[in-house]
């Protein structure tokens, strides 16, 4: 009924669980019930609490650090907002000594004029690449009026011609209503400055009415004649910048680059050259001694 492999299989496993048995029996006399019994449940319990452990510590270790960079983030914008208030204080130092420098180099042109002068500072521009003219802080309560001549450290910028109660407006000498009688310093050739507003030379003036037979040349000196009733004689105004002398005509054609940058202005100097009944103030030719020919 029962095969020979069979009865060698049944056989074997027989053996097999007497033998464990018989080696459970001597390890359960050689130890304590007990100490069997908690070396079973650790045997169980282990992978269940080291799973649960690296589970615990993997938390603890993502809410240490998520708070910790939560304190980071906070530190980071903390020193963020204190970079960018160094920061707009280091340029608030920078405008003022900027501002300084503006206004020590008017203090000087004030300190070497013969005229009473005050300043003003630059509170409007006109937007049209046509007209240049600027409005300034500084009025009538002020004693400005129309036709006082405005100028800055390097040179003329134009004159006032309107002035209300606190502001007045200043046209530019490079706009093309403006006219300075002027003369080239070398040769005292004599011409007339006039604006060139709009388009590419915008920033430039013409010195028209220049014979042709006057000597005149690339990097003279064009200062204010004094004979155009605004402008007190020998202010500068430009510098010769082209010259171009044709085969025909009595003028030659002259170019002008203005010393100021009207670009950058900022800060002006009102020149109080009459009174406000129009009488003049005795100041003459005064300045001009402090101009030598080239």
């Amino acid at each position: 009924m029962f095969s020979k492999r069979m009865m060698v299989t049944v056989g074997a496993m027989v053996m097999i669980v007497l033998y464990l048995m018989v080696f459970s029996f001597a390890y359960l006399r050689k130890s304590s019930i007990e100490d069997a019994a908690t070396r079973t449940a650790l045997l169980f319990a282990a992978p269940f609490q080291a799973t649960f452990s690296h589970s615990i510590g993997f938390i603890e270790d993502i809410w240490t650090h998520y708070f910790y960079l939560v304190s980071v983030s906070k530190e980071n914008n903390a020193l963020k907002n204190a970079l960018a208030a160094c920061r707009e204080q280091n340029n608030a130092c920078r405008e003022t000594a900027m501002a300084n420098a503006r206004l020590r180099a008017l203090v000087g042109l004030k300190e070497k004029s013969p005229y009473q002068m005050s300043a003003a500072e630059v509170i409007a521009k006109d937007p049209s690449p046509w007209y240049k003219t600027v409005v300034i802080n500084k009025g009538g309560d002020d004693g400005i009026a129309a036709g006082f001549p405005v100028v800055v450290p390097e040179g003329v910028a134009g004159y006032v011609v309107s002035a209300g109660k606190n502001s007045a407006k200043v046209l530019l000498i490079i706009d093309r209503n403006s006219a300075v009688d002027a003369l080239v310093q070398r040769t005292r050739a004599r011409g007339l400055v006039q604006g060139m507003a709009g388009g590419v030379a915008g920033g430039l003036c013409r010195f028209d009415y220049a014979l042709r037979k006057l000597d005149i040349r690339v990097g003279d000196t064009v200062v204010t004649s004094g004979f155009d009733g605004i402008y007190p004689k020998g202010f500068r105004v430009g510098s010769i910048s082209k010259i171009v002398r044709r085969n025909a005509g009595l003028f030659q054609e002259v170019e002008v680059t203005p010393y100021a940058d009207f670009t950058k202005i900022e800060e002006v100097m009102i020149l109080h050259t009459r009174s406000l009944d129009g009488e003049g103030d005795g100041a003459g030719d005064a300045l001009n001694k402090t101009d030598t020919a080239e």
